[in-house]
């Protein structure tokens, strides 16, 4: 087989295609999280403890004067960027949240399948029963 053709069956196996879509969703999605947090829990956050912007609190390492914003204050230096990491983390939690409830969704569906009687096997054809009363006859005389 050649290595065009041994690319090519991997390529299109429905499993990378499934991951691929996965992957590209998943972004998609994370851009929505991101949205979220930093358009609407952020905001809402910063309200309740007196107008604090968390995206723009951190501790600077390398003498900084203090007031800058986190971009410039990066410029001259190290900076413990703590607000940004805070606004990451609610990312994360919120994400891993959502993600919880649709796995959580996707195995009650599981268990109803699961729990839902088999159907039952079909009657076998004339011919093998007729067959099976043959040799339970010859079995019995």
């Amino acid at each position: 087989m050649s290595f065009m053709s041994e690319f090519k069956e991997f390529a299109v196996k429905g499993n990378v295609v499934d991951l691929a879509v996965g992957v590209i969703i998943g972004a998609a999605f994370g851009k929505i999280v991101d949205s979220v947090v930093n358009d609407l829990v952020m905001p809402v956050v910063g309200r309740i403890f007196g107008g604090l912007d968390f995206s723009n609190h951190y501790i600077a390492l390398a003498g900084q004067p203090a007031g800058l914003p986190l971009a410039e204050a990066k410029k001259l230096g190290a900076v413990l960027a703590y607000g940004n990491f805070l606004t990451v983390a609610l990312n994360f939690v919120i994400l891993a949240f959502i993600i919880f409830l649709m796995v959580r969704a996707i195995n009650r569906l599981r268990r109803e399948d699961d729990a839902k009687p088999a159907p039952a096997p079909a009657a076998p054809p004339e011919d093998i029963v007729l067959l099976r009363e043959i040799r339970d006859s010859l079995k019995k005389g």
